[in-house]
């Protein structure tokens, strides 16, 4: 199991929160961009993401949450990214979006909504290299897991399994001690946490997300 650790947080500042994950044992540091046009709230520009990436040597997993993703690709590429993430209801052409990542050499994702059928990315597996699902609304941290959205990782599993493809599956929102084993044991791949890991001991609560 890998951890992504967000320092998107209401408790925290988030040069703090960074600070906390590089000294951790997590294995990305998971960074919410939000436009308040794609989501209500917005979070970080372009450059306090630049400016975040030098307090860590964490490679970055980047969620976009933006209505024109296209246009912080080419700039988060040149940082020690490992993934960027932008959302199917976002665009139009996903395919276009997929090989402007992949052309900058990063690993590409696809992030759905609770509510967004999972069987609508399907075409697009051969091409990604994660999917991320949503088990919240996007757009704040500290939201409950929705455990409606659990059959989606049963469904894409099976899909990625049966058709020999590579891509992994990351789930996001409200994932704490309730639900980590039910996704354990659905094989998910990654988990991302900001609220969880940042109260209490973080170096045992990554151990027990990762045993």
């Amino acid at each position: 199991m890998l951890v992504s650790g967000s320092f998107l947080s209401d408790k925290m500042k988030p040069k703090d929160a960074i600070l906390i994950f590089d000294k951790s044992s997590v294995d990305y540091l998971h960074v919410d961009v939000m436009d308040g046009k794609f989501v209500e709230n917005k979070t970080y520009t372009i450059s306090e993401v630049e400016k975040y990436s030098s307090y860590t040597t964490k490679s970055l997993d980047i969620h976009l949450m933006v209505k024109s993703p296209e246009k912080y690709i080419d700039s988060f590429s040149t940082l020690n990214t490992s993934y960027i993430t932008f959302h199917y209801e976002a665009v139009k052409k996903p395919m276009e979006v997929i090989n402007h990542i992949k052309n900058n050499g990063i690993k590409c994702g696809i992030s759905i909504k609770p509510n967004t059928n999972v069987s609508d990315i399907f075409p697009l597996l051969p091409y990604l290299d994660l999917v991320l699902i949503m088990s919240v609304e996007p757009g704040k941290s500290g939201q409950v897991f929705n455990p409606s959205v659990l059959y989606k990782i049963d469904a894409l599993k099976k899909e990625i399994t049966e058709k020999g493809y590579n891509t992994i599956i990351s789930v996001d929102g409200g994932v704490n001690e309730t639900n980590i084993n039910i996704l354990k044991e659905k094989k998910v791949d990654m988990l991302v946490s900001s609220t969880y890991l940042l109260s209490g001991d973080i170096q045992n609560k990554i151990k027990y997300m990762k045993s």
